[in-house]
């Protein structure tokens, strides 16, 4: 089962296949179309049966109201009157004036689990080059979820070209994300605000990943390195075994490091910090165990991937003198 439901595209064609893929400059209106984000999300109350012994009795449950697709009418989720909706359509004009003014280009937008998930990604413009050639770009993700699953997120990453791997900029004090609870209204001027500040920020994840590329590592570094981002607490386990190493992912990142990983060999990872990053956001991204690719995007970009991602690259912060 994919969780993609719809998607549209630009440029290269996406990780799992899917998808229809639009010319470039396209107007949102297009792209709603497209990535299948072009209905609302409607609200209406929670009604039970209250059955007694001679008639039943239909009541509604007023502190919970029930969302559903305006198009297919599909259930999406249970919430809470204080419930604060995003609609699909809100998600893609936060792009508007990025796009036709900014220098950003929407790249990917679409739903996920049935319209319970639905995002939009635009490269910024920003790009490096490390030394070998090995090219970063900058993006602006914004996703959102009516199943109490994820805030209205805006999260500035990066794409490595050569392997396509994605990792979150985050920096000191939270710089580069903006989370948005459920309980507030959805203000993209405000978001759009507060990430201006982080928008120079792009020059300091630039000075970092450079230093990464210039910090040579050996092989007992590397294995402590693992050690410490593959390590995972056990939920529930008794006191002297409350953590578990992933062997089965470490041997994948080593091989990735061996040569198997694309980049791999670059004078700008091959034996670095760099280096060690992207093999764990390739596997994490690209190789690890998923019940399907879409999955796999999923958890990467909002769940325990992207965690271990973000672990990765603290980790390899510290290696840095």
């Amino acid at each position: 089962m994919h969780l993609v439901q719809t998607m549209a595209y630009v440029n290269e064609v996406p990780w799992h296949g899917l998808g229809q893929q639009l010319a470039h400059d396209q107007p949102l209106e297009v792209w709603a179309e497209q990535a299948g984000m072009n209905w609302r999300i409607e609200t209406a109350d929670v009604r039970f049966a209250a059955c007694s012994t001679d008639v039943d009795v239909n009541r509604a449950f007023s502190e919970k109201k029930v969302l559903y697709r305006s198009d297919t009418k599909a259930p999406l989720a249970v919430v809470s009157n204080r419930f604060q909706v995003v609609q699909p359509s809100e998600i893609l004009e936060f792009y508007r004036d990025l796009t036709d003014v900014g220098g950003f280009e929407l790249e990917t937008a679409g739903v996920l689990k049935e319209g319970r998930k639905f995002w939009a990604l635009a490269r910024t413009g920003q790009t490096v080059s490390l030394k070998g050639r090995d090219q970063v770009n900058g993006y602006l993700l914004l996703a959102t979820a009516c199943d109490g699953t994820l805030a209205t997120t805006a999260q500035f990453t990066s794409v490595r070209v050569v392997c396509n791997n994605t990792l979150a900029i985050a920096l000191s004090k939270g710089a580069g994300v903006v989370k948005v609870s459920h309980r507030s209204q959805f203000d993209a001027q405000a978001i759009k605000g507060q990430l201006g500040i982080a928008v120079s920020s792009w020059d300091d994840f630039i000075q970092r990943m450079k230093a990464l590329s210039e910090c040579r590592v050996n092989a007992q570094t590397t294995e402590a390195f693992l050690q410490r981002v593959l390590t995972y607490p056990i939920a529930g386990a008794t006191e002297g075994r409350a953590t578990v190493f992933n062997d089965r992912a470490a041997k994948s990142v080593h091989e990735l490091l061996a040569g198997r990983g694309k980049g791999s060999t670059l004078v700008s990872a091959n034996g670095t910090a760099w280096g060690l990053v992207n093999g764990v956001t390739e596997f994490v991204d690209h190789h690890r165990r998923a019940r399907s690719n879409d999955h796999r995007l999923d958890a990467a970009w909002f769940g325990q991937g992207a965690t271990l991602k973000q672990r990765a690259w603290e980790e390899a912060l510290r290696l840095v003198v």
